[in-house]
């Protein structure tokens, strides 16, 4: 296709021009396959028309590749399936969005390759028609989005993973990071670009009879050297070489020191090359020697000792310097530069007898064929006791000459005493405190790289040539860090030997760099950092360098894939295959429809699967692999089935592909793609039915048939239409279906939840109506006279908006109720009247009438009864009524059943008219009668005797605004508390917010009782009837014991006080006397306690446990009482749970819980020894006193918690101006703390508290010290900290003032003699107390701080896998 510029630059068909009305399609592509472009977007706007096929030349001419050598994919979706470029299909049908929308695209790799660039007229290829230095450089952090194994410290643009799977243009592979891995990242490309290592690794073969390739380091080494050498991928993966490290995936999020991974490495290599050419190969290429000497300045006389070592650790800028060395020759110099031993730091010479002047340093002996220089940027502030990273300046030459630092004297001399001693047998490196690794001496581990000094260390590099000369090292590798000490972000810079090109190997990218970005790695903030911005500037700088000396006669080339030795050449055969077939598979994996596929299977009803097809099959074999998916074979013939489109979430049969079951499943669901926008159905039919067409435009609509007179609704029937019908063309459609005269025929549409419109008017369409894809239309076709009244009105509208409402609740009984269950069968009214018992007996039936007559009769005369011995008691005792008379939920629990004839049986007909008739007569009669004062109840009730059962309450209190305010023709709902259905939910929370409690969640405000309930919990304006119907559980659930379970339909609108009013009869005793859970996943319980909320937040088949229990009563809450125990090692013990009663006095509260723990607990006390307090998490409180009232002077809640304290001498606390403070005597000397003791303070002045200290301690006033405990009760402390770490003695004259803030009983103190001083400890002696301070504090839970985590150590492991240590965290 012709390509015109247009405005903004962009290129578009020149038949656009031509064709101005067609819709276009605008397409913005990004090229993933290279680096320098991946943030360019090429834009092409298009006819709508246009092929798939003219689009991909479209976008090949635009970007500069050879048509047919690129792939394009949605750039939106995670899809990476492309789009297939062969297609005639137009734009408009392939998933293109017209009219101006954007469709974002990627260019990548086809069939993993990267593609072709377009060559120019002298044949040469060039990606972008630039030179390299116009081009865009590549250096430095580089995209991640939000990769773990950076910090944080810096961001960077993003990237598509996509991008890995094709070869870089510079001709190298990168590694992708696994998580945290990109120093592994880093020294793995280093040890690839060294030709001697590479070479050297490529000469070992491995022995698979000997030893599992799994676990084989050397052997993934080698085969990750040879992808990174013969891959076509862009980036390869590490988890092989991480997994026979015997690393887990959770090694992946730890990031480590780059250059101890280079030791650790180093040492498994050596280990596993024991005994093979290759087993002196690290400390041929790496091993360097140097001497450790001290000469005397007396006599000569020198003590030298000869280590070893792999790498130089040169310090950036000396202790208690400011100024930094500004370069690798200057930290050199230092490294060498000897001191002078005098004074107090005299050396003892063998040869003068005595201490003298000596002079202490290192020389180095000899230098390795690789020199590896480690820059320790890492230190710590003694200052602010943190690591920190030094990023100042230290420039680097890249050709390093090393004559100068060695030392060409003879390694032993007349008088010199020597002794070899490896210094990497314990540190890795040199032995030296200039040289000691920071990460290292943090872990006492042994991670060093092992090496046998016995002639090891005559075997190391000497220059061939005893010339200076020849200790010129050229510089290859330049390993970056970017971050802070807390973390960062490692790539490396490396020179290829081939090219002498400077590339950067940053995890899966791979770009060419200059001299001038090297530079930019030197540190420092000054000169134009280019890509860096500011923020980065100085936190981006060489960590470690690699030199390799420059030797022509030693100097190695990298091994060609035509030199490979044979078992190499194997291994490239047998990768290229597995890449092939992997790229077979991906292929396939492009190709291949993935869509959710239903079946209404006729026997396991509708089962849900994914169909995953190619996309050149046929609709026919799809149907036959979605046939053998949903095990059909034998339920049902194969042609007797058929696919069918369908959106599930509608439930709408969208089309049928009649006549297209040769058709391509890529072309009937347009496209490969990620997801799907509709789903597939497996339709079944008998074999004498015929199945429907279905076309598009259709909806679908589900007619149920409504029955006035049963009061029933029919299941549905499913009738298609069009849009564009009348509402008498539907009607007419519908009688044809369901046999139904059309002229009394009424519609009602429910157009979302509960939302009923009467379709009355007969030219109206479909459409105007509000149809959509999926209806449900209920229809009723009668000749009563309903249809005369207004639809609100009419019976019709009552019963769809009870069967609209009305959820099936499953309600277990208590196992053992007091009108004994056996004694009493539930009876369930069916068909003809007759009545069929649960438990299948046949004992005295009655009617239902005269059941729930008889019931109700019993319960209000037990409630009679009650209310006489409630008055009595009162007349005897006027304060007691104001309490709490039950001190066990089952006390004076009496069943009505238990006052009548014990053989009767109490059967129950579970109609709902006669429900309604029993509902309106209690609802009615409840409001005028008088109320047990004992039964008086309101939402006080809902508290809990569970700390979680607020999770039960916010969800009744979310009623579903669907519920409620989706009637638009009747206006709101009239519920059974009185309240319209827009008001339910917030009129309790109005009540809430202007109650003048600060506790949201008290009874009276809670529960609305005042305005919506009577004394007895019951609804005071309960004129209305809410449906609510029995049936017994079905017995074909094992799970269920029939007997004691019931299957309840009701409205739930009902508020929960109404739903436990109905109860009544099923469990047999009053509302007062049980408790309503609701049965959560995990069959978890919680009480459901707010008698005004709704049913609205439960669902059908919702489980409620029924427990016998008494109910709170108004005012009333439930208390965890807790012992407080300052002087134990758990402080904290659970007593008992009791209730608190408002206005009930804190003595009062204490008589009352006395006989429960005397009973519970075994706990015998008097009144006046226990004190309650209050408890907040495991910190005692303020103190209560006997005469504190509830609510008046203490606020109380729902699932409040007291401590309980037992006291040795009477009561001191007298006044609530008082303040009781815990105090503890800390004794350096014996580094020990004595036990807790109470201090009563009249004031908050800090030098009574001191007075009172010295007074109970002996300790003189002026030598007292004090310091507020941290954390949480006890407020446990380490006795090694303890004497340095807390605040002694602040600068205040009160206690509520910063940093004290003592205000309110229960702060913990501690207090020392300041002029006793710590006991002094030996070494051995320090880490036994710790270990025993470590073992102390962590059982207490508290946090030993005083030995801070180390970072975990790396390790590889040899055997495969790290051996577990029970012990170890």
């Amino acid at each position: 296709m012709e390509m015109v510029p247009s405005e903004g630059n962009q290129f578009v068909s020149k038949e656009i021009q031509n064709a101005a009305e067609e819709p276009r399609v605008l397409c913005i592509i990004q090229d993933t396959t290279c680096a320098k472009r991946v943030n360019e977007r090429l834009t092409l706007n298009l006819p709508a028309s246009t092929t798939l096929s003219t689009l991909y030349k479209d976008v090949a001419q635009k970007a500069g590749y050879v048509s047919g050598t690129l792939a394009l994919v949605w750039g939106n979706t995670s899809d990476m399936a492309p789009l297939d470029h062969n297609s005639e299909m137009p734009l408009s049908d392939s998933g293109f969005e017209p009219d101006g929308k954007r469709n974002f695209l990627q260019l990548t790799d086809k069939d993993g390759e990267q593609p072709q660039i377009a060559s120019d007229e002298s044949g040469t290829a060039d990606s972008s028609g630039l030179d390299d230095s116009s081009q865009e450089r590549f250096i430095g952090p580089l995209p991640r989005d939000a990769t773990a194994g950076c910090s944080g410290d810096y961001s960077s643009p993003s990237y598509s993973y996509s991008s890995i799977l094709s070869k870089s243009e510079t001709g190298y592979v990168g590694l992708v990071n696994q998580a945290m891995t990109c120093y592994l990242n880093s020294l793995l490309q280093t040890l690839f670009m060294t030709p001697e290592f590479r070479n050297a690794l490529y000469n070992w073969e491995f022995e698979e009879l000997e030893e599992d390739p799994v676990t084989s380091i050397p052997f993934q080494l080698q085969r990750l050297f040879v992808l990174l050498q013969t891959s076509k991928k862009r980036a390869i993966e590490t988890t092989d070489v991480t997994r026979s490290f015997g690393w887990d995936s959770s090694e992946a999020w730890q990031q480590h020191d780059i250059q101890e991974l280079c030791r650790v490495m180093f040492d498994a290599l050596e280990q596993k090359w024991k005994q093979t050419e290759q087993a002196d190969l690290i400390n041929q290429l790496y091993q360097g020697k140097l001497k450790d000497y001290v000469r005397c300045l007396e006599c000569g006389y020198e003590s030298v000792r000869i280590d070893t070592y792999l790498d130089i650790p040169l310090v950036i800028r000396p202790f208690g310097v400011s100024q930094a060395y500004g370069s690798v020759e200057e930290a050199l110099q230092a490294f060498v530069q000897p001191e002078t031993l005098d004074g107090a730091n005299q050396y003892f010479c063998e040869r003068c007898k005595k201490k003298c002047d000596a002079r202490k340093g290192l020389r180095f002996l000899h230098f390795p064929y690789l020199l590896t220089l480690q820059l320790k940027r890492f230190d710590f502030d003694y200052t602010t006791m943190h690591r920190i990273k030094l990023n100042d300046r230290m420039t680097f030459p890249e050709e390093l000459d090393m004559s100068p630092f060695i030392d060409m004297e003879d390694e032993k001399s007349p008088q010199t005493e020597s002794c070899t001693d490896s210094g990497a047998e314990n540190e890795g490196s040199c032995h030296s405190d200039q040289m000691s690794n920071d990460f290292s001496t943090d872990d006492c581990v042994d991670e060093g790289i092992c090496l046998d000094s016995t002639g090891s260390t005559e075997r190391v590099l000497k220059p061939k040539s005893s010339s200076q000369s020849m200790l010129t090292f050229e510089l290859f590798s330049v390993m970056v860090h970017s971050g802070s000490a807390a973390g960062g972000h490692y790539y490396a810079c490396i020179k290829s030997f081939s090219d002498g090109q400077w590339y950067s190997y940053n995890d899966q990218h791979v770009s060419k760099i200059t001299q001038d970005d090297i530079r930019k790695t030197h540190g420092g903030s000054s000169g134009n950092r280019g890509y860096y911005s500011s923020a980065f500037a100085s936190s981006t700088n060489a960590y470690m360098l690699i030199y390799r000396l420059k030797d022509p006669s030693r100097n190695a080339k990298y091994l060609t894939v035509e030199d490979f030795p044979g078992h190499i050449k194997s291994l490239v055969q047998k990768e290229k295959e597995s890449e092939e077939q992997e790229k077979r598979q991906r292929e396939i994996e492009r190709n291949t429809c993935k869509i959710k596929l239903f079946c209404m299977h006729p026997v396991k009803l509708m089962m849900e699967s994914k169909l995953e097809v190619h996309k050149d099959k046929t609709l026919r074999e799809a149907t036959e692999m979605a046939y053998k998916m949903m095990e059909l074979d034998g339920v049902a013939a194969l042609d007797c089935c058929r696919l069918v489109k369908y959106d599930e979430f509608h439930e709408y049969l969208e089309r049928s592909y009649e006549g297209e079951e040769d058709t391509l499943m890529g072309l009937l669901l347009g496209g490969v793609k990620s997801s799907y926008m509709f789903d597939l159905l497996l339709e079944t039919r008998r074999p004498e039915q015929v199945f429907q067409p279905y076309k598009p435009g259709e909806v679908m609509v589900k007619v149920h048939v409504v029955d006035l007179k049963s009061e029933t609704i029919a299941s549905p029937i499913s009738v298609r239409a069009y849009l564009n019908q009348t509402i008498t063309e539907f009607k007419q459609l519908i009688a044809q279906a369901a046999g139904l005269s059309a002229e009394a025929m009424r519609l009602v549409l429910e157009r979302c939840y509960n939302d009923l419109r009467l379709l009355y008017v007969p030219n109206k369409t479909l459409k105007a109506e509000g149809f959509f894809r999926s209806n449900k239309v209920f229809v009723e076709s009668s000749e009563s006279t309903d249809h005369q009244v207004a639809f609100t009105d009419s019976v019709l509208w009552k019963l769809l908006d009870r069967h609209g409402n009305t959820i099936r609740l499953v309600v277990l009984l208590p196992e053992q109720s007091p009108g004994t269950l056996a004694k009493r069968t539930l009876c369930q009214k069916v068909g003809d009247d007759s009545e069929v018992p649960l438990d299948g007996s046949n004992g005295n039936r009655k009617s239902v009438e005269a059941i729930l007559e008889e019931s109700t009769e019993k319960l209000k005369n037990l409630s009679l009864q009650r209310q006489q011995q409630q008055q009595q008691g009162s007349s005897n005792s006027n304060s007691d009524s104001q309490k709490s008379s039950d001190t066990s939920d089952f006390e004076h629990i009496e069943s009505p059943t238990q006052e009548a004839d014990s053989n009767s049986s109490l059967c129950i007909g579970a109609d709902n008219r006669e429900l309604e008739n029993r509902t309106r007569a209690t609802a009615g009669s409840s409001g005028g009668a008088s109320s047990d004062p004992c039964e008086e109840r309101s939402d006080s009730e809902v508290n809990n005797d569970r700390s979680t059962s607020s999770v039960d309450s916010d969800i009744l209190s979310s009623s579903h605004s669907s519920d409620t305010l989706c009637n638009a023709d009747s206006g709101p709902l009239q519920l059974a508390n009185g309240l319209d259905s827009h008001s339910i939910t917030s009129s309790r929370r109005s009540k809430a917010h202007e109650g003048k409690k600060e506790t949201w969640d008290t009874a009276e405000e809670d529960s609305g009782t005042d305005s919506e309930y009577d004394d007895n919990g019951k609804s005071k304006a309960g004129s209305q009837y809410l449906y609510f119907r029995v049936e017994p559980c079905s017995q074909d659930d094992p799970s269920l014991d029939a007997q004691k379970c019931l299957v309840v339909h009701v409205d739930k609108r009902i508020t929960l006080a109404a739903f436990k009013q109905n109860l009544e009869p099923y469990v047999g005793v009053t509302t007062t006397q049980f408790k309503v859970f609701r049965v959560y996943a995990n069959n978890q319980e919680f009480e459901s306690v707010r008698l005004n909320e709704t049913l609205s937040s439960f669902s059908d088949d919702n489980k409620i446990t029924i427990r016998l229990g008494r109910a709170l009563k108004k005012g009333e809450y439930r208390v965890k009482v807790y012992q407080l125990l300052v002087n134990e090692a758990e402080p904290c013990k659970f007593l008992v749970d009791t209730v608190f009663a408002k206005g009930m006095t804190v003595r009062q509260s204490k008589e009352e819980l006395l006989p429960q723990l005397r009973e519970h607990c075994k706990l015998d006390l008097s009144i006046d020894s226990v004190r309650l307090r209050k408890k907040t998490w495991k910190n005692p409180g303020t103190v209560f006193l006997d005469y504190h009232v509830y609510e008046e002077d203490i606020s109380i809640s729902s699932n409040w918690e007291v401590f309980m304290e037992v006291l040795n001498e009477p009561e001191k606390m007298k006044s609530m101006s008082q303040l009781a403070v815990l105090t503890r005597r800390w004794s350096p000397a014996t580094m020990k703390l004595g036990p807790f003791q109470e201090v009563i303070l009249e004031s908050s002045s800090v030098e009574e508290l001191k007075e009172k200290l010295s007074e109970m301690s002996a300790i003189p006033l002026e030598n007292l010290d004090f310091a507020k405990g941290r954390g949480t009760f006890p407020c446990d402390i380490s006795v090694l900290e303890i004497h340095q770490d807390l605040d002694w003695n602040p600068k205040v004259s009160t206690l509520n003032v910063w940093p004290l803030y003592i205000c309110d009983d229960g702060a913990v103190v501690f207090y020392r003699d300041s002029t006793e001083e710590p006991m002094e400890l030996s070494e051995d002696e320090r880490n036994e107390l710790m270990k025993k301070e470590s073992s102390r504090l962590l059982k207490t839970g508290h946090r030993v701080s005083y030995s801070p985590r180390k970072e975990k150590a790396l390790k590889i492991y040899l055997d495969g896998g790290p051996a577990k240590d029970p012990g170890q965290d």
